[in-house]
């Protein structure tokens, strides 16, 4: 079986120096010590993600979160920027601001996954499954049920559902879009495509972090 050899100078967060030696891959790997630089890695994504969703301007600047918008939200906009282009950029903007009310809700559901993980999880990671998508599949559907009333709160307080469906009177496109003879968007509709947008674009972000530490965290067990 392979042997990998954990350097001495490798430190773990706590600051406590591992000793070197050798061992299999996958027992290193799923011991408490190969467990531990896992979770932490994510524990930093996860707060990396965090930092950009409450900082407006950082949110909007982001392009992983971009590469998020659902399909049919970026159809809508596509619509609104012939109509109307300074009613993307407002409910962008508060978008924006949802994601920064979101934060407190979803970090500790993220949290407490991460803490959840155990040796056979690492086990998949070590095998070529990246740890976002085990967190992707452990929190995904109950992140966007979690946030989705916060997401619906704040794009009612700025009233921009009842603005898209002004800009968009007339038209049968969003029945067209959205399925049978609405030509209106709903607020309940509107926020859950901006939640998944949401969720999506954190998971870019705590993966593309992984993928830019991965390899000087997890290279000594053969990942």
């Amino acid at each position: 079986m392979k042997k990998c050899i954990i350097a001495a100078a490798l430190i773990m967060g706590t600051g406590a120096l591992i000793t070197t030696t050798v061992q299999s891959c996958t027992t290193i790997a799923t011991s408490d010590m190969g467990l531990s630089i896992i979770k932490r890695m994510l524990l930093n994504g996860i707060d990396k993600g965090m930092g950009v969703y409450a900082n407006k301007e950082a949110f909007l600047q982001n392009n992983m979160v971009d590469k998020a918008l659902p399909k049919q939200l970026r159809e809508i906009n596509s619509m609104l920027e012939k109509i109307a282009p300074s009613l993307v950029a407002k409910e962008r903007d508060y978008i924006a601001q949802a994601a920064a009310y979101t934060v407190n809700t979803s970090k500790p559901i993220l949290q407490g996954a991460v803490n959840s993980l155990n040796a056979q999880d690492v086990s998949r990671i070590i095998q070529g499954t990246t740890a976002t998508q085990i967190l992707k599949e452990k929190t995904s559907q109950q992140l966007v049920a979690a946030i989705a009333p916060k997401v619906d709160e704040k794009l009612n307080e700025y009233g921009i559902v009842k603005t898209i469906n002004t800009a968009l009177a007339g038209s049968n496109f969003l029945g067209s879009l959205l399925g049978g003879n609405s030509n209106t968007v709903n607020a309940g509709g509107l926020s859950q495509l901006a939640s998944e947008q949401l969720v999506a674009g954190l998971f870019n972000i705590i993966e593309d972090y992984e993928h830019q530490n991965s390899k000087s965290l997890l290279g000594p067990f053969g990942k």
